[in-house]
């Protein structure tokens, strides 16, 4: 963390402390629920702030990737934060939330278009979707979200200020929520159909050198797939094109963002031996990622869920 945040320019510095601040504050709250309209409906702590936006400028002031923390439940329910270390990999975890034991699906999310990640979008096992922002209450957004098996946020899609949702249905059609900036949702727009035939999906962010958010999807075969974003809601992604094959090695695909702070976007797998490696992003469509680095020796599989 030291060495991070050396490295930094003094008002990213700056930015960054501050934040720090503001977690600090947060590990003190102790509240468990979202508000009278779902107060029986459990949903976790609210937790330290773990972004890291303090590496990059406004998105529209900056070409930085995002950089964020990782983060990873545990399977007693307690959440921790892994931010870069500034040298190509993650420091130690930081114990950042605990409850989240109810929570199906969650994804990182940037409201304020300044590189990184200021809250989380959380769907509990009851099918509640909460917006948590860093260091404050989960708040209530909505109901019926059961109904999907993969969300995610690789950032703005819409070509909107905020970042949005996507969410897969188990007939396999992937929808996207726009984001008002603040939590809330936009009615869905229906991507496409067939998007079963993936079991992993990941993005955060630029990989292609366009400008836009992408995403990547593993097929049944172990097939990786580039899907480039357009800014477009209607059609939100460009026909696919092969990255390569084998990476059924793979049980977890995420991307946070920017984890070697060079200014694009990386990917993070980790195999069936609990190892996690780190594909560092070229910022080139046909060829995204270089040669996988390992960054974790063992022991990631005590995770159920990484994002």
């Amino acid at each position: 963390m030291e060495n991070y945040v050396a490295n930094l320019p003094g008002r990213k510095r700056g930015r960054f402390l501050t934040r720090l601040a503001v977690a600090a504050t947060a590990a003190a709250l102790v509240g468990t629920t979202a508000g009278s309209a779902v107060a029986d409906t459990p949903v976790p702590a609210p937790l330290k702030s773990m972004d890291m936006d303090a590496a990059t400028e406004a998105a529209s002031q900056s070409a930085d990737a995002p950089v964020n923390a990782l983060h990873a439940i545990d399977r007693a329910g307690d959440l921790y934060g892994y931010p870069p270390n500034g040298t190509g990999g993650l420091a130690g975890r930081v114990n950042i939330g605990f409850g989240w034991d109810v929570i199906k699906h969650a994804t990182q999310v940037d409201h304020d278009a300044d590189g990184s990640s200021d809250g989380i979008w959380e769907i509990n096992n009851g099918g509640y979707l909460f917006y948590a922002p860093f260091g404050e209450e989960p708040i209530s957004v909505g109901s019926g979200w059961n109904i999907y098996n993969k969300v995610l946020s690789p950032g703005n899609l819409a070509g909107v200020a905020a970042d949005d949702l996507l969410a897969r249905d188990t007939s396999g059609v992937l929808w996207i929520y726009a984001g008002y900036g603040n939590g809330k949702l936009t009615g869905r727009t229906k991507v496409g159909s067939g998007w079963n035939t993936y079991n992993q999906i990941a993005g955060q962010g630029d990989l292609s050198g366009d400008g836009k958010a992408d995403i990547v999807a593993r097929d049944g075969s172990g097939v990786l797939w580039l899907y480039k974003g357009t800014g477009n809601r209607t059609t939100p992604f460009t026909a696919r094109t092969k990255i390569g094959s084998g990476w059924n090695t793979f049980n977890s695909l995420v991307s946070v963002g920017d984890i070697d702070i060079d200014g694009k976007t990386d990917l993070i797998a980790r195999d069936g031996a609990g190892a996690l490696w780190l594909y560092k992003g070229t910022g080139s469509a046909a060829a995204p990622y270089k040669a996988r680095v390992k960054i974790g020796a063992s022991g990631w599989n005590t995770y159920r869920l990484l994002f």
